[in-house]
């Protein structure tokens, strides 16, 4: 139980901040359009250079095991394939709503929440970790749904379909940044110190501005339209996935610290990104909302709780 609250007050201020943002957004004077306004501005700006900054870094930062490569995006092929069956045999989906149902299963919100919750709960020697899941999370998981709904479509894989799904990813300034920050750290480039500077400052503010966003989101979603869908979505995303990371990881034999960073990333809420796939395909967009709001309030409790545990069982 001291775990659990260690971890519930290290964290508290990081929901707190969302939670703001979703009681600034009911204010009747906030317009939705500032809510918008304000999250192109974050994902623009801060939130790429936070990741820039981050990433640039990866050729000086200690090595991390690469087996949580294995051991987290295993966990999301197979929590996806889980996500499939259950949209078809409970809830009667069609192909594309199953693959839309399924990812929000297993696409975290690793930027808005999963940078600043590790850094607070994990410390700075699990950001390495954290880089090498950011590299790699965004285009394996689109890729993963646009084949899933491609081949839901037509039967078959379509290099049109995969055409459009990098058009839209490599056109995504979060993308942008990670494949920059990726090439700098890599090939052990050093930006000059006033480009450090002006990126350092940026990012400094990425954390806190993202996650009141993030509340600001939530807060035009209701929870009413597929409130059964948007439940049992939630319970993938915050349960089933992170037990299942935390399975593969024993398996393989990961270090603590990797296991922990990465079950911390898999333990967050669904996505925004999956809200994204649901509006361009036209399929599950009240219950996919429905599922960022309840996973979101949810993982207050159910973030700190995996990580006690993971304490508790060594």
């Amino acid at each position: 139980m001291s775990a659990f609250l260690h971890y519930v007050t290290l964290l508290a201020p990081m929901f707190g901040l969302s939670a703001l943002g979703y009681a600034l957004g009911l204010l009747p004077p906030w317009r939705p359009s500032w809510s918008r306004a304000l999250s192109k501005l974050v994902f623009a700006v801060p939130l790429p250079a936070l990741l820039i900054s981050l990433l640039s870094d990866l050729s000086s930062m200690p090595p991390v095991d690469p087996r949580l490569l294995l051991a987290f995006f295993g966990s999301c092929f197979i929590v996806f394939g889980i996500g499939r069956v259950v949209a078809k045999l409970v809830f009667g989906l069609d192909g594309v709503g199953q693959s839309v149902f399924a990812l929000g299963g297993v696409f975290s919100n690793n930027v808005l929440l999963g940078v600043p919750l590790a850094r607070v709960a994990l410390g700075p020697e699990a950001m390495p970790s954290v880089a090498l899941i950011l590299v790699f999370n965004a285009l394996t998981l689109w890729t993963l749904v646009t084949v899933s709904i491609e081949w839901a479509r037509h039967g078959a894989f379509s290099l049109a379909g995969l055409g459009s799904m990098l058009r839209g990813v490599l056109t995504n300034p979060i993308i942008v940044a990670i494949l920059i920050g990726t090439l700098l750290g890599v090939s052990g480039t050093r930006l000059p110190q006033p480009a450090t500077l002006v990126l350092s400052a940026l990012g400094s503010v990425a954390g806190p501005l993202a996650l009141i966003v993030l509340g600001l989101g939530i807060s035009e979603y209701g929870v009413r339209q597929g409130l059964a869908q948007g439940l049992a979505i939630s319970g993938l995303k915050l349960l089933v996935q992170p037990l299942m990371i935390w399975g593969l990881a024993l398996a393989l034999g990961l270090p603590p610290l990797e296991r922990h960073a990465i079950v911390l990333l898999g333990s967050l809420s669904v996505g925004v990104n999956v809200y994204l796939v649901a509006t361009q395909f036209d399929t599950l967009k009240g219950e996919v909302a429905s599922s960022m709001v309840l996973s979101t309030a949810l993982a207050a409790i159910t973030t700190p709780l995996l990580l006690a545990l993971q304490g508790a069982l060594g």
